[in-house]
């Protein structure tokens, strides 16, 4: 963690600077900050622009595929011979100890640190190496400014391109970059550091979250002696969702569930909503009750046909068109909502499915899915079981949203100097 103490300024506008503070080109920053063009404190290498033989087993090539995280990962480098190794780190364009790897297509400004541990290795296309003019200056720190919105919106005031943006050496040079002193930016840098590594713990937890639940869900969902089959269409009566079209989706403030957004927003029960309607626009949607599960009538392709949500609150919510809608009253809804989203399911969901460009599945076909159900008071347990277990990882969701949110805060403040690290 970092120890560094704190002083803070009240110089939050873009008023006259105060004491100890001066306007430039990036804001107002302390006065024994510099600010200048990245060139000034770091050589920008271009990369060899040849194209390599790719090899099974050579040397790594670091593309912009290779620089998304903090340092260098060659995971899955392509690799080239001997020859063309030496040919692209001619001109001191050898990686080494903190050196940076910028993204200068595509994922513009992605930049990867070069650390001691890393084997030799090369520079692909589309990538340039930073390299610091001192060796007081910070690695980190620089990552930092990069991953801020006063980098970025240079950037993409000089970046061309419509499908792939890109941005050139000359352009990069001149980004304003200000520079505390050297001790000042490893302060910065530890602190944010310190961030990341919370964000970071954050979402390896819920990663393993995950993948508990997931294991759970085979285990708990796979048919056992005593489950009983039944046909869906037994559970209860279909119905079909109506109205709601993509204009009327913010006409108003009534909760309403789309059929796209079955597919790209909820999972497995309806915890928020996303769309809102008009009392209008109400009277010609499907009112939904308690219980219902919902089903996407249509869709791209049959893998993914009929997902389905539960709608497990009491809330007053409508449904719109192209939704089918079982109102279950032989089930329990929850458990429904995570086993007939289940692979076995899914498989009958696709096999069902009409169409090519556009996929349709009815009433009429998901009514005759098999299903084998245990007795009521089990789904109840399981659906307590997978519902606890969504529960925790909403609230680790939830923290490191708010821990992300804590670290541009951070960053605002401190690489602004608004508040100094000393």
């Amino acid at each position: 963690m970092s120890n560094a103490p704190i002083t803070q300024s009240n110089n939050h506008t873009n008023h006259s600077p105060g004491a100890g503070y001066k306007q430039t080109e990036a804001g107002v920053i302390p006065d024994d900050w510099e600010v200048d063009a990245l060139s000034c404190y770091w050589n920008v290498i271009d990369c060899k622009h040849v194209t390599a033989q790719f090899v099974d087993n050579g040397y790594p090539i670091v593309s912009i595929g290779e620089v998304q995280e903090r340092f260098v990962n060659l995971t899955n480098a392509k690799q080239t011979t001997n020859q063309f190794y030496h040919l692209l780190v001619e001109g001191g364009r050898k990686p080494q100890r903190g050196d940076i790897i910028l993204s200068r297509n595509a994922t513009v400004g992605e930049a990867a640190q070069v650390a001691e541990w890393h084997p030799p290795f090369a520079m692909g296309q589309d990538v340039c190496l930073l390299r610091k003019k001192s060796l007081a200056f910070s690695s980190e720190y620089l990552q930092s400014i990069f991953r801020s919105p006063m980098i970025a919106n240079q950037l993409s005031d000089v970046m061309v391109g419509s499908t792939f943006k890109r941005v050139n050496v000359q352009q990069i040079k001149a980004l304003t970059v200000p520079m505390p002193p050297p001790v000042e930016q490893r302060a910065i840098a530890d602190a944010l550091s310190d961030a990341d590594a919370l964000i970071e713990s954050l979402e390896q937890l819920i990663a393993k979250r995950r993948a508990v639940k997931q294991g759970a869900m085979q285990a708990l969902l796979c048919p056992k002696d005593g489950w009983v089959a039944a046909k869906l269409g037994s559970l209860g009566a279909f119905l079909k969702g109506s109205g709601v079209r993509k204009d009327d989706a913010q006409s108003g403030d009534i909760p309403c569930i789309r059929y796209g957004e079955i597919y790209t927003k909820h999972s497995d029960y309806i915890k928020e909503f996303y769309s809102w309607i008009s009392s209008a626009v109400a009277a010609t949607a499907k009112r939904l009750r308690t219980g219902d599960i919902l089903f996407a009538g249509s869709g791209e392709t049959k893998e993914e046909i009929g997902k389905c949500v539960a709608f497990v609150d009491n809330t007053i919510a409508y449904a719109g068109g192209d939704i089918v809608i079982l109102r279950p009253d032989k089930a329990n809804s929850l458990f429904l909502g995570y086993y007939l989203n289940t692979p076995l399911i899914n498989r009958q969901k696709a096999s069902r499915g009409q169409g090519d460009a556009v996929v349709h599945i009815s009433s009429t076909a998901l009514a005759d899915i098999d299903l084998t159900l245990p007795s009521l008071a089990e789904q109840t347990a399981i659906a307590a079981v997978l519902a606890d277990m969504d529960a925790e990882i909403a609230a680790l969701d939830a923290k490191l949203a708010k821990a992300r949110q804590v670290k541009q805060g951070m960053m605002q403040e401190l690489l602004t100097g608004r508040v100094r690290l000393v």
